[in-house]
């Protein structure tokens, strides 16, 4: 039987300008979508067939009711999703110009504000795996301490710790640093942690990704993988590296491919661990992500992670 994900993290407002190449001011018309790489990442866990429960803060604004209802759509539990009266949910308001880059403006609310206190009412006697996400988790305010005195109350309960930096450079432009030096820590903590290839070339300060990869197998522990778009992804195991292809897909929208990636190497995983110390073979391990890696490419089919995730279920394993 699969055990008890926990995701913490930001769950958040998408606001996605639908006005082709205008910029944020200059747009109109705009989507609303749910979003916060760990609230995808426990959509996708619970459209497998997952057990998992989300750890996030939202307002009491219409916008907070509607992100805890999708979630409970899919089946994800939200009995620690807070509800806060004095912030607002928080919103992310994104266009994409016509030379490709996205015109971006994050009003942060609620989701900065998911406290200790709130945390020590999680029984983590239930739970095997927990993840974070950290998009918003290392920027100031009580949510970053929170990421930290979770993460060692995990490791105290011998829970395996998942790690996803989900760098964002509009977000921490200013504060590179302290991004890297904070996702350290979690590297050097955790037993499973998947990047991008930017991110791994940007938090090890490498040249290339097989330096960075080379580094990443010098300085951690933990199983990793490095997510490399249509060419599959580079799984990091017992100081050996492989390649593990992916499919073959008309790509839609990409968003959430990465979310839907670990989250089917949790949901797979909680069929496996008993606890952080269970050993899987290299074999196994590349099943995982071959599996994974179908999650993902299924994903970028669909417009929105959200929508993608209604068509994620256990078969695309077979």
């Amino acid at each position: 039987m699969n055990k008890k994900i926990l995701c913490v993290g930001e769950a958040l407002i998408d606001l996605i300008c639908t006005d082709k190449g205008k910029s944020l001011s200059e747009g109109e018309n705009f989507l609303k979508k749910p979003g916060g790489a760990p609230t995808n990442v426990a959509a996708a866990i619970a459209a497998l067939g997952g057990s998992v429960e989300l750890a996030a803060k939202v307002g009491t604004d219409p916008f907070g009711k509607y992100l805890i209802s999708v979630m409970q759509s899919f089946g994800v539990s939200t009995e620690w999703v807070f509800q806060d009266e004095a912030y607002f949910t928080t919103f992310a308001f994104v266009s994409l110009m016509l030379n490709g880059e996205r015109d971006f403006y994050f009003n942060r609310g609620a989701d900065g504000q998911l406290n200790q206190s709130e945390i020590e009412k999680i029984n983590l006697d239930q739970i095997s795996i927990v993840h974070f996400g950290s998009a918003t988790g290392f920027l100031p305010g009580p949510l970053q301490s929170t990421y930290l005195h979770l993460l060692e109350k995990s490791l105290q309960k011998g829970l395996f710790i998942s790690f996803d930096p989900n760098y964002r450079h509009l977000l921490f432009k200013n504060n590179t640093e302290s991004f890297i030096e904070q996702s350290w820590y979690f590297l050097n903590h955790c037993h499973f942690f998947k990047l991008s290839d930017e991110e791994a070339i940007l938090i090890t300060g490498a040249s290339d990704l097989n330096a960075a990869v080379s580094v990443l197998l010098e300085k951690t522990k933990a199983v990793f993988a490095i997510t490399l778009g249509k060419e599959g992804t580079l799984l990091g195991i017992n100081n050996k590296t492989v390649i593990i292809p992916s499919i073959t897909v008309q790509p839609v929208d990409t968003t959430g491919a990465g979310d839907a990636f670990v989250g089917a190497v949790l949901y797979q995983l909680s069929n496996h661990l008993n606890n952080q110390d269970t050993i899987l073979s290299g074999a196994e391990w590349e099943h995982i992500v071959l599996n994974a890696n179908k999650a993902g490419a299924r994903t970028c089919e669909y417009m929105g992670a959200m929508e993608a995730f209604k068509h994620l279920n256990n078969q695309i394993f077979q």
